[in-house]
């Protein structure tokens, strides 16, 4: 079956397919649209597209629209719309923390445990509340040791660097049950040129954690990033290379990818709880939650609509990651991983009706080379969402041309601004975008299209050229 899909794909490459029996009335690209791929050397083979009115029974577009494409990130409108369907707009994610052993005052004679669930926005303001709430809850010193249960992602291996060789960026973060500020460090880098250095801080801030400044030099401020050369590990941060005066203040966020997730934790927790007047000497370990442990409280995360618009209005991968494989986990009730996750995807989409055979899913956030979707998949699934009960937290997390999110800067002199929602999808040879067109007719439109081509980074102005002429003839 996967020869077959791949040689249907490869033939597609060299004739226009046509699409499904309901897209037989369809039109193609409208002029605006095919002008701009070929001022950009990109063919039409190298596009899907499917445009459908929400309240109408047939596409009134439909391009190579059963063809599987790399969606990039406008795979992140699949995993979220999924997600509010099957988990419910109210749906929060929960952090618990436990206790074994004996409490004498404020002491706790045993191991404390923190049981995660996947929050995707555990930051560090929140986890500090978190942990003002095991202080109110009469401990201060733990004796024992902190166990951190992460069993509801399954123990899976990940390699930071597998996508694009650059495991310092912090969209390379890999999933975590017990995911922390997103697993990042923010370097503040601030210039003293009277004492001939830079004086380097962290975020969240953590004693006991040196690091070493980059050489402060002249000169103009080019490429400071990559002459900062930056070492991350359990140790201490180290940045061996140089840093011009000229460049300023500056903030880098990185991934420590050379610390494991527990290490990250430890560092971060000791900091934190020395912070809020706790006293701890034990060690930190993955573990699970022993029987016979008491609660001691519970952190809930914001509820689901804000994790879906902070994913969607600003491309956030982790958080995609994250929501894939709490739909695994919530709804087959077992360890998850990124496959389960997908499983439940396409039966979920599979259930209304629309055809998954093109869809293959790694992580549910695009950041992917083997993603697959069809635009029609995508479109039917836009069309299906306007009539769900959760179509108004699905339009709304979704970036407004001309406003906000990754469409802020789009379109901005067209009178298609604050007219449409649409997540962007971005990498090296794609260009997507997916979402809904309010016409200057008053009708609601699902526009869906994908361009997969070394040419593709010029595509920007076909997607802008159909989300404007759908505005118009819409």
């Amino acid at each position: 079956m996967r020869i077959v899909q791949q040689l249907f794909f490869a033939i597609s490459l060299f004739f226009p397919i046509a699409s499904c029996f309901s897209c037989v009335h369809a039109a193609g690209l409208p002029l605006p649209v095919t002008d701009a791929l070929k001022r950009s050397g990109i063919p039409l083979n190298a596009v899907g597209a499917y445009v459908q009115d929400v309240s109408g029974p047939v596409p009134r577009i439909a391009v190579n629209s059963m063809v599987g494409f790399n969606p990039a990130s406008t795979m992140k409108l699949v995993t979220s719309n999924a997600a509010l369907d099957l988990l419910g707009p109210a749906f929060t994610w929960k952090t618990q923390v436990y206790a074994t052993g004996t409490q004498s005052g404020d002491v706790l004679n045993g191991d404390l445990v923190i049981k995660g669930s996947g929050d995707p926005k555990l930051v560090t303001e929140k986890f500090w509340q978190l942990l003002r709430q095991i202080r109110a809850a009469g401990i201060r010193e733990i004796r024992g040791n902190l166990i951190l249960d992460r069993s509801a992602f399954d123990g899976m291996s990940y390699d930071a660097a597998q996508f694009d060789g650059d495991p310092l960026k912090p969209y390379n973060v890999g999933p975590d049950a017990l995911l922390l500020n997103y697993k990042v460090f923010a370097f503040h880098f601030l210039p003293d040129p009277a004492r001939h250095l830079v004086d380097v801080s962290v975020d969240p801030p953590l004693a006991g954690y040196p690091i070493t400044p980059p050489v402060l030099l002249d000169g103009a401020c080019a490429d400071w990033q990559a002459k900062s050369l930056p070492t991350l590990n359990r140790k201490g941060a180290s940045f061996a290379g140089s840093f011009a005066a000229a460049c300023g203040e500056k903030t880098w966020y990185l991934h420590p990818y050379q610390m494991s997730a527990t290490e990250y934790f430890n560092v971060v927790f000791r900091q934190l709880w020395t912070d809020v007047g706790g006293v701890f000497k034990g060690e930190v370990n993955d573990g699970v939650l022993p029987s016979g442990a008491r609660m001691l409280t519970e952190w809930q995360s914001p509820a689901l609509p804000e994790v879906v618009r902070d994913i969607n209005k600003y491309s956030n991968n982790v958080m995609a990651r994250q929501l894939l494989l709490t739909l695994a986990s919530d709804v087959l009730k077992l360890p998850a991983t990124p496959e389960r996750g997908g499983r439940v995807v396409k039966t979920w989409l599979a259930a209304k009706g629309i055809d998954t055979s093109q869809l293959v899913i790694e992580n549910g956030s695009g950041l992917s080379r083997i993603e697959r979707i069809s635009a029609e998949a995508l479109g039917r699934m836009l069309v299906a969402a306007f009539q769900s009960p959760v179509m108004p937290e699905l339009m709304s997390a979704l970036p407004l041309a001309g406003y906000d999110g990754t469409m802020r800067k789009r379109l901005l002199a067209q009178t298609v601004a604050g007219r449409a929602h649409i997540k962007t999808g971005s990498l090296n040879d794609v260009r997507a975008v997916a979402g809904y067109v309010l016409a200057a007719s008053g009708k609601r439109y699902a526009v869906v299209c994908i361009i997969n081509h070394i040419n593709a980074p010029g595509g920007q102005a076909a997607h802008d050229a159909l989300l404007q002429w759908v505005y118009e003839n819409g």
